[in-house]
């Protein structure tokens, strides 16, 4: 995943818009974010900074190749169980000790011309759809993201709408 995200990060050239989503496991760790790749069970609290890809280093480096806009679409916000008793023991432990009730991912800023989207407000978790492929977030994204000569403010307010309808229904 993290050679993925070089390669495309130099495919990047200035002046370009930059649309990068990523639906998936993610965890905030020591108030930083990070993106899960899909496959690695071998994450402990020693190397989850190491093995996971901290997602702030590649927004900053997306924007270090001066994008027209840089747009970050992110549908991880949901509760992720972690596969390493060790680590499940740990981020308990930094909960207790940071005293902090963080559940999802924490808010991100970027530089002027960012956009950053998640599934779900800030340290929040999101609702899968039910007995649905995708989450609500990716549902309404992909019945709205195709919407011709749409601004794409508009897209994600259309998007926030129907999964705050949606989440409510359940």
């Amino acid at each position: 995943m993290e050679t993925a995200l070089v390669n495309f990060k130099y495919s990047i050239r200035e002046g370009d818009i930059v649309l990068f989503y990523f639906a998936g496991h993610g965890a905030q760790w020591e108030d930083q974010n990070f993106l899960i790749p899909k496959d690695d069970d071998r994450m402990d609290a020693d190397e989850i900074k190491n093995r996971a890809i901290l997602i702030q280093k590649f927004l900053d480096d997306f924007n270090d190749r001066h994008p027209f806009v840089t747009i970050l679409l992110l549908d991880c916000c949901r509760v992720y169980h972690l596969r390493n008793p060790k680590l499940n023991v740990a981020l308990a432990r930094a909960k207790k000790i940071n005293n902090s009730q963080s559940t999802g991912l924490k808010q991100m800023d970027g530089k002027a011309g960012t956009l950053i989207a998640f599934a779900c407000a800030p340290g929040t978790i999101a609702q899968d759809g039910m007995n649905e492929q995708n989450g609500l977030f990716t549902k309404y994204l992909l019945e709205h993201i195709a919407t011709p000569n749409k601004d794409i403010r508009m897209i994600m307010a259309a998007v926030t709408r129907g999964v705050m309808t949606e989440s409510k229904l359940n």
